[in-house]
């Protein structure tokens, strides 16, 4: 029995909510990129939107007796202000979202902004060959621990194939995020996911599965991101052996399908030119363009059960402002302040997540936020695309054991007791950064030490202690030194595929000590 080929589009208010941002003079001589494809359908299995991705069943019912804001009115500023401060803290990282995705997807093929980023048309991806260089700013708190890839999808409009190759006994993980910087879908070893092809679709795609896909993952956004992980041991063995099975990494548009493995030699990618960074992470949220932005990320996302009464005071709020221009100002102004005073004070690790013993927080919520506000938030604002924590928990201090911050200035030990390394089923390790959450470059090209590297040096006792400043440890000590800026730093540490220790909390990091 034949089928038609069906496809559905995204209303033009999301449309244009992917078209928004900063991207339109951010990448020089980069121009715009992917068609949009028709969907096709080979095969005789129905594919429709799950109810999770329908809105509220009882919208209807609740319209009839709950009275939405009134419009029209004249509203004062201070209530206006007042509103906007949460607005400005619930949007930020859908806005963040939409500005990456405006300014990645502007490469006219895969390529490497500035040589060092993964970027490429809406609907694919491009895969990096080794660490990512030590100059990225695209988000903060980088790994070396993976080899990385990225891409941002529109999948309404260009349901997108994602390629898994057969990994073997390696690590990987491909973490896919929604325009709220949720994940969804589960592809990678801690799921037991087999090698083929699978279909990203968004909330409104009906299709039929086509033949050849393994599975279908459906997105609760039109607007999502995929950025695959996949571990590498710091050794030139590990580092040639990886390029057959990351050269089959790879996502197009269901139009562009085959049946059969797209193979990349990703090493060969060419360099396309970008901005040059300023030192920090790029500006992706501009405080004076937020309140023009939010109506596309109201637009963009559906409310959660119970977030109606933010929405509707929202876009009240825009709706008020677009009639008087004082209070615009008010809009612009209460955004500049929040930044300053609310979204800044995120990037302080003792406002990120929850306490987790000898003076480190570890991440909450990481990937699957709801409302979770607060966490998303500062996520977003401090180490944004975290893996879930059932994937990856993370580790995080600027501190030493007597609440001291870490500076350069002083020498550090931190000693993992005979097997209290942290308990995992993949890898974990410690990593460094300065105080803009980036690698601080050095001459020994060291950013991260842990599971990866095969030359740590252990203590008789069998304790693993490793160092931590801008002077070298000296002699053997040196192989287990992370080198520090001479300023302030923080230190990380990523815990893949966590055992128990990990999951419930009992596992603790270790102290860190300062040397006299």
């Amino acid at each position: 029995m034949k089928t038609k080929p069906t496809t559905t589009h995204e209303g033009t208010s999301r449309r244009d909510a992917l078209k928004g941002g900063i991207g339109a003079a951010s990448l020089a001589a980069v121009g715009a990129g992917a068609a949009v494809p028709a969907a096709i359908a080979t095969s005789a299995v129905a594919v429709g939107a799950g109810p999770a991705q329908a809105r509220p069943s009882h919208e209807g019912a609740m319209a009839a007796r709950v009275t939405e804001p009134a419009t029209g009115i004249t509203m004062f500023p201070d209530y206006a202000r007042t509103i906007a401060q949460m607005a400005y803290v619930w949007g930020w990282p859908i806005i963040n979202m939409m500005n990456r995705s405006a300014t990645i997807t502007q490469a006219p093929q895969p390529s490497l902004l500035n040589g060092v980023l993964p970027v490429s048309p809406r609907g694919h991806l491009a895969m990096l060959a080794d660490y990512i260089d030590p100059s990225e700013t695209f988000v903060t708190c980088p790994n070396q621990d993976v080899v990385y890839g990225l891409g941002f999808f529109s999948l309404d409009e260009e349901p997108v194939v994602i390629q898994v190759p057969d990994f073997g006994d390696r690590f990987w993980v491909y973490a896919m995020y929604d325009a709220r910087t949720d994940q969804f879908g589960k592809l990678g070893k801690p799921y037991g996911t087999r090698p083929g092809f699978y279909l990203l679709v968004g909330p409104n795609w009906r299709g039929l599965k086509p033949s050849g896909i393994t599975e279908i993952v459906r997105c609760p956004t039109s607007l999502a991101n995929v950025i695959p992980r996949a571990f590498q041991d710091d050794t030139p063995e590990d580092k040639k052996a990886i390029q057959p099975v990351i050269n089959q990494i790879n996502a197009y548009p269901l139009k562009d399908f085959t049946g059969k493995m797209k193979i990349v030699e990703w090493s060969k990618l060419p360099s396309v030119t970008g901005p040059k960074s300023e030192g920090g992470e790029t500006k992706w949220v501009v405080p004076e363009k937020c309140f023009d932005q939010l109506g596309a990320a109201l637009d963009l996302v559906d409310p959660f059960p119970g977030e109606e009464a933010l929405y509707g005071q929202f876009r009240l709020l825009l709706d008020s402002a677009a009639q008087d221009p004082a209070l615009k100002k008010v809009l612009v102004d209460t955004a500049v302040e929040t930044e300053e005073k609310v979204i800044k004070q995120f990037f302080q690790w003792k406002h990120n997540g929850r306490p987790a013993g000898n003076g480190w927080n570890r991440s909450t919520n990481n990937a699957v936020f709801g409302i979770d506000y607060f966490n998303r938030t500062g996520t977003a604002k401090s180490n944004m695309f975290d893996n879930r924590p059932t994937e990856t928990q993370y580790f995080y201090t600027d501190s030493d054991a007597s609440g001291t911050e870490l500076n350069g200035s002083g020498s550090y030990e931190i000693t993992f007791a005979k097997g209290e390394e942290p308990p995992v089923n993949g890898f974990w390790s410690l990593t460094m950064y300065n105080d803009k959450h980036l690698f601080h470059p050095n001459d020994l090209k060291r950013y991260s030490l842990g599971t990866k590297n095969k030359n740590l040096k252990r203590n008789a006792d069998g304790s693993l202690t490793l160092y931590a400043g801008a002077k070298s440890p000296g002699g053997d000590k040196e192989a287990n030194w992370l080198p520090a800026p001479n300023g302030h730093f923080s230190l990380y540490i990523r815990a893949y595929w966590g055992k128990e220790g990990i999951l419930d909390g009992s596992w603790k990091p270790p102290v860190i000590k300062k040397l006299a």
